[in-house]
């Protein structure tokens, strides 16, 4: 059974609902078993390359983020406060309003690196529009817009996530720590580059500027984020 999809608080269409087994009685009770999938990439692993190998994606898609995938279907299995709900509100859920509970690593994870390879494009795009009009007005250029969000990625200490969100109507960047989302203190992301050091280290190993200069100039999927811009607006 496919999992189905539904519109996030975002604004992205990706916050979908977990697959479920066949119900077992047990005891007298129902029980439902989650089943969240590991969503496959919007393109070729092979179609970033050079900037992205294919190595890098088999691993980071297909083991990093498939392990966050197993270990939230284990969790929530133990967990019917959890079971039936879309792989956002698990995430919601789970922080726990900042006394996150075990389950919120692997369902912040899980959605942070779907929401990160929609971020990117095998073609370069350019800002346009509305989008690029905030982005003027807010930064004062597109070109001050890209070092903030780069030096947000370079100066977030250890692993972790720079974003573009929409907070109360504005433009800002801000960066989150190991598996935190913005969603969490009611921002809305549009854009995420992940600077965790699996992301990157097979590539340019531990330069992470090199990394970030090749996403800012060369990755960044303006289409898809005008599209969660319109809809968080």
């Amino acid at each position: 059974m496919a999992t189905t999809l539904a519109q996030s608080l975002s604004g992205r269409t990706v916050a979908f609902r977990p697959t479920t087994s066949q119900p077992k009685a047990r005891g007298g009770r129902v029980i439902t078993r989650a089943a969240f999938t590991l969503p496959p990439l919007p393109y070729e692993k092979t179609a970033l390359e050079p900037k992205i190998s294919k190595d890098t994606l088999d691993i980071h898609h297909g083991k990093h983020h498939q392990t966050y995938i197993t270990n939230l279907n284990g969790q929530i299995e133990n967990n019917s406060s959890l079971q039936g709900k879309s792989l956002e509100e698990v995430m919601l859920a789970s922080w726990n309003n900042g006394s996150p509970t075990p389950e919120f690593n692997n369902a912040a994870q899980s959605w942070n690196h779907e929401f990160y390879w929609e971020s990117m494009t095998p073609t370069k795009q350019e800002v346009s529009g509305d989008l690029k009009a905030d982005i003027e007005s807010t930064f004062g250029s597109v070109d001050n817009f890209l070092k903030e969000f780069s030096t947000a990625g370079a100066t977030q200490f250890g692993s972790g996530w720079a974003w573009l969100v929409v907070d109360n109507g504005k433009l800002a960047v801000v960066k989150t720590p190991n598996a935190e989302n913005p969603i969490t203190s009611g921002k809305k992301p549009i854009l995420v580059m992940d600077v965790w050091e699996h992301a990157y280290y097979l590539d340019v190993q531990n330069r992470r500027p090199e990394y970030i200069k090749t996403f800012v100039s060369e990755l960044i999927n303006w289409e898809k984020v005008a599209e969660r811009y319109a809809a968080a607006k």
